[in-house]
């Protein structure tokens, strides 16, 4: 059964995207067929494989407006086993349109269903709040996963971010579970960091999964960003790296 998983997590600056893309790529070496859907305007999933988004004339708003479906705006192959649905920024605009639209919450999780067969998962790469685009990844989604930059602000919107997914589990979608936490960002050298990953695990580790080992840190994943492709290719042997391979190889074989 495919799973969907949406990315989420209010709070900017957790590395979202950056998980999305590697766990993805991880997941494909492994030979899983993936999916990544970009829902944040930014449009970073087709850059961070070397795709300008704002030249793309087709892209996750013509799906929610209707103009296309999601099979037309797929690109395949990027790595193998890996396809993605790209975005920009006229993703934004259509978001403020939705809010008129008929059955918005659900836009996504109708346009998912033509394609759940051709993939083993769809990762949702969510914007860094709860809008309209969010809340259909969680309404579409069969799990959320967090991640959390180890820092205190990170930490609080975890726990509200948890509450909003019981609120849609409660009343809308009531398969939807929590896959885990990611500690990213995480700097092995500063009390702070370990504080918070431990204190997260002392709150939520009795009702939430959180992954080990963590991210750690590196300059090295903004330099494999500005070159469209990931640590994997230029750094495999950072802590990052290993990190993200062993929570997909968690992922698979769950």
């Amino acid at each position: 059964m495919t799973r969907v998983i949406a990315v989420s997590n209010q709070k900017g600056g957790t590395s979202k995207t950056t998980t999305v893309i590697h766990l993805g790529v991880a997941l494909a070496q492994l030979g899983k067929r993936v999916l990544l859907i970009d829902l944040d305007p930014q449009g970073h999933v087709a850059e961070g494989f070397g795709i300008v988004s704002d030249d793309l004339q087709a892209e996750m708003s013509c799906v929610f407006e209707g103009s296309k479906r999601l099979t037309d705006i797929i690109m395949p192959k990027v790595r193998p086993n890996l396809d993605i649905a790209p975005s920009n920024i006229r993703l934004a605009d259509m978001e403020l349109t939705l809010v008129n639209l008929r059955f918005r919450e659900n836009k996504l999780k109708r346009a998912l269903e033509p394609v759940l067969t051709r993939y083993d998962i769809i990762f949702l790469d969510c914007p860094p709040n709860l809008g309209l685009l969010t809340v259909n990844a969680l309404m579409a989604a069969s799990h959320v996963l967090i991640p959390m930059a180890a820092d205190y602000y990170s930490m609080l919107g975890v726990s509200r971010l948890i509450q909003s997914v019981e609120t849609i589990k409660g009343e809308a979608n009531p398969d939807l579970q929590v896959l885990g936490i990611i500690p990213t960002r995480y700097k092995a050298t500063t009390t702070h960091a370990r504080e918070v990953v431990a204190r997260t695990k002392a709150e939520l580790g009795d009702r939430v999964h959180v992954f080990e080992p963590p991210v750690h840190d590196s300059t090295r994943f903004p330099e494999a960003s500005a070159q469209g492709t990931t640590v994997f290719d230029i750094a495999p042997t950072i802590e990052g790296a290993q990190a993200y391979r062993a929570i997909a190889q968690e992922i698979a074989n769950a």
